[in-house]
């Protein structure tokens, strides 16, 4: 079965080209012009994935992020944006996007992100055999995709749930930003790091006690990250 691919734009040429390409590679599209009517197509068409314009009319597209993910939809989403600020990409990322692109973009890329997006979601839960990885007071529940700290759960987005599971399955080992990007992301191109930290940033404010102080993800200082337990944490040198 086609995957289907909601695309929320209001400039017809931009829908339009997006469609014609998406189409072209096997996709099922739906084109739809504000905010508001994402959540009229929510039940009809159920999209495997949106992507979503930053400026929308009715209801923006930070809005449509925060009010799915307030509603535990965790459908991915592909953020469009004609602002050049990391800023305004951060606060896509901050409130529920799984990724962003600029504008102007290439039709391939886009193509590209959105199968690498297919990819995870298709590998994520039969990558390896184990049920659940435990690090201390932290539960990862690989098949559930449920996390826990000290009994209590722990509301993570799909992208950060990845991102937490591939540092669980790579405990004690330095990650670099790119190779965070080609496994959590599947990008097979040259990436913006930003979007690792951003992730990394919302994992350790959810998980950590002290995110400034954190036992679990560790920053190795100009290479990248590496799960650590808390046990261990103490006697790094990490910061």
């Amino acid at each position: 079965m086609r995957k289907k691919i909601l695309v929320v734009d209001d400039e017809p040429s931009i829908s339009m080209l997006i469609e014609f390409n998406l189409k072209l590679a096997g996709y099922e599209v739906r084109c739809v012009s504000d905010g508001e009517a994402v959540f009229d197509m929510l039940k009809p068409f159920r999209p495997d994935l949106i992507v979503l314009d930053l400026m929308l009319p009715k209801m923006d597209g930070i809005q449509v992020c925060r009010e799915l993910r307030k509603q535990n939809n965790g459908v991915p989403i592909i953020m469009l944006t004609a602002l050049q600020d990391v800023t305004d990409k951060i606060t896509g990322l901050d409130n529920g996007a799984d990724d962003y692109m600029t504008k102007p973009f290439s039709p391939q890329e886009l193509i590209s992100r959105i199968g690498a997006i297919f990819r995870r979601l298709q590998t994520l839960p039969g990558a390896s055999d184990e049920t659940m990885i435990s690090i201390g007071r932290l539960a990862v529940h690989v098949d559930q995709r449920e996390v826990y700290m000290e009994g209590k759960p722990i509301d993570l987005t799909p992208k950060e749930f990845e991102l937490l599971l591939f540092l669980s399955r790579h405990k004690g080992k330095v990650l670099s930003r790119q190779q965070l990007l080609h496994g959590v992301w599947d990008y097979h191109f040259l990436g913006d790091t930003r979007i690792v930290d951003v992730h990394i940033s919302h994992l350790r404010d959810k998980l950590e006690k002290n995110a400034r102080s954190p036992e679990y993800i560790m920053t190795v200082r100009n290479v990248g990250y590496k799960m650590h337990g808390p046990s261990t944490a103490s006697e790094s040198s990490l910061a």
